[in-house]
C-alpha cells in the first residue's frame, strides 16, 4: 500500500544501520537498503525534518532460549554506516534493547521537537524496526515504515513483519511512496 500521507512534523527513524549488523547474512542487499535510506535521510535533511539515528551497544539481562540475550559487542561494532553520513543536527541513540524508545529519552526528544509522526527504516525488520514501530504507535505516534529500507537476517522473518505486523500498527510504502507523500505535504 502507498503511504497516504505525511504529518508536517514527521521524524526519521534510522534503527541499527551499524558496522556490526550491516556486515551480518541479509536477506536483502545491504547496499541497496544503505542507498534507500541515504536517500530517505537527505530528504529529511534538506527539508529540516527531525532525524534520529539509533544503534544498539547491548541488550536487556533477561534469559531466552538462545542464552545470553546480548553479548558485549566487539570494537566498531557499534558504530553507525558511513553511508548514512551522520549530520550535524541528528539526533543520536544508543539502545540496550530492541526498541529505540526503551529508556533512551527518544520520546521525550521527539516530543519536544512537535513531532507526530515516524518513518522508521533499518534493521532487523522483526525485532529493532518492529520494537521500534510498536512502541511509536502504542505512544500515539502515527508510524509509517519504508519497507524497502529495512531487511532482516531471515528473509521469512522479513516477510511475516512486512505482510501481518506492520499494517496493524504503521502505514506501509516503498521509499518512493515516502517520498511522494513528503512532497505533497508541503
Amino acid at each position: 500500500m502507498p503511504v497516504t500521507a505525511i504529518d508536517p512534523r514527521t521524524a526519521l527513524v534510522v534503527v541499527d544501520l551499524q558496522q556490526g549488523i550491516v556486515e551480518l547474512p541479509l536477506a536483502h542487499p545491504v547496499d541497496q537498503v544503505l542507498a534507500r535510506n541515504a536517500e530517505l535521510l537527505a530528504e529529511f535533511r534538506r527539508r529540516g525534518l527531525p532525524v534520529v539515528l539509533v544503534n544498539v551497544a547491548g541488550g536487556p539481562p533477561g534469559r531466552n532460549d538462545l542464552g545470553a540475550s546480548f553479548p558485549a559487542p566487539p570494537p566498531q561494532w557499534t558504530e553507525l554506516a558511513p553511508q548514512l553520513g551522520a549530520a550535524e543536527g541528528d539526533h543520536l541513540v544508543t539502545k540496550h534493547a530492541r526498541s529505540a524508545f526503551t529508556n533512551t529519552g527518544l520520546d521525550e526528544w521527539l516530543r519536544g521537537q512537535g513531532v507526530t509522526q515516524i518513518v522508521v527504516t533499518g534493521i532487523a525488520t522483526s525485532s529493532g524496526v518492529e520494537s521500534t514501530a510498536r512502541d511509536a504507535h502504542e505512544q500515539g505516534y502515527h508510524v509509517t515504515v519504508a519497507t524497502d529500507a529495512v531487511t532482516d537476517t531471515d528473509a521469512t522473518a522479513h516477510e511475516h513483519t512486512v505482510a501481518r505486523i506492520y499494517p496493524r500498527i504503521a502505514e506501509t510504502g516503498t521509499v518512493k511512496d515516502v517520498l511522494a507523500a513528503l512532497a505533497h505535504a508541503s
